[in-house]
């Protein structure tokens, strides 16, 4: 079973990407903060961009922790050129106050800057937990991708790009660099600005016996956590020649894995699935999607065959 089931503790609801008026959000962090407590979520990462217009915020949200909501420090990163021209967006929640910015004045690629893959690096060494941030709204390549070797995970989902511009999947990125064998998880989030109907559409689930800072990042560096619109993922269990999805009511659960394997179930209000494996026998890795009555998703983490 994926370590999100077994790992001790409780499932904690949490944002990993969202703006404030530090950078280019319409909200101040405290009200951004406010809006995810009420929301029913137990923490969030307000993740500004840091970049020299905006004075390379690392927005402290420490103030505004409560007994039941916590935050996480972070930020969007950007150094360095993609294949594009367009500068990198890499995600690193758990960012140390004191991380030294880059040489990254605007939204434009300068001289002299470090590439995406050194800061991302710098983030990873320095404690954060490092995501590869919307790679279809940012028109990534397998090789961009493949560059970012201290990634932890690939936003399968950004809420924001699904509502501005229609640009919201990671999936085919994620799945190319888990075919090569990189060990990366998948996480949803809603890169929220407030200026558009872009918040609590994604989050990640994450199993961990406190919600601290650091019992959450350990857990999402483990990943020990699932990603939803909705739905809720309650058991991902491998058997023999099947795998067993326990979950809310959903409509479809799809095994994704190499290449074109995949394979359906679909039914009502299905609580407990089991789905066959015989399309995977040469598939070094399978995930789980599930589908509700509304076109919700959930997504596991992968299983490594």
């Amino acid at each position: 079973m994926l370590s999100a089931f077994t790992a001790p503790g409780r499932f904690w609801r949490g944002n990993l990407h969202t703006h404030s008026d530090r950078s280019d959000g319409c909200l101040t962090a405290e009200e951004v903060c406010r809006r995810y407590r009420a929301e029913g979520y137990d923490f969030l990462a307000l993740t500004d961009h840091f970049i020299g217009m905006y004075q390379y915020p690392i927005t402290d949200t420490k103030e505004y922790r409560r007994n039941d909501f916590t935050t996480i420090l972070g930020a969007e990163l950007h150094s360095g050129a993609m294949q594009n021209g367009e500068l990198w967006h890499i995600l690193a929640v758990g960012l140390p106050e004191d991380f030294t910015p880059p040489n990254a004045p605007g939204f434009l690629p300068v001289e002299d800057q470090e590439s995406g893959a050194q800061i991302a690096r710098r983030a990873r060494d320095a404690g954060a937990f490092v995501a590869i941030a919307h790679p279809q709204w940012s028109g990534l390549t397998l090789e961009d991708a493949r560059g970012i070797d201290a990634a932890h995970a690939v936003e399968i989902y950004n809420h924001g790009c699904a509502m501005g511009c229609d640009r919201a999947d990671g999936a085919h990125t994620a799945d190319l660099l888990l075919s090569e064998g990189r060990r990366l998880h998948l996480i949803a989030t809603d890169d929220a600005h407030f200026t558009e109907p872009d918040h609590f559409g994604g989050w990640v689930m994450v199993k961990a016996e406190e919600n601290t800072p650091e019992a959450l990042l350990a857990a999402l560096k483990a990943g020990d956590f699932y990603s939803s619109q909705g739905p809720e993922l309650r058991g991902v269990e491998l058997g023999k020649g099947a795998i067993r999805v326990d979950s809310s009511a959903v409509a479809s659960v799809i095994v994704q894995g190499q290449g074109s394997a995949a394979t359906a179930v679909h039914g009502q209000s299905m609580t407990s699935t089991e789905v066959p494996l015989m399309r995977f026998h040469s598939s070094p890795w399978i995930r789980v999607t599930v589908i509700d009555r509304a076109g919700r998703r959930a997504w596991s983490n992968p299983i490594w065959m």
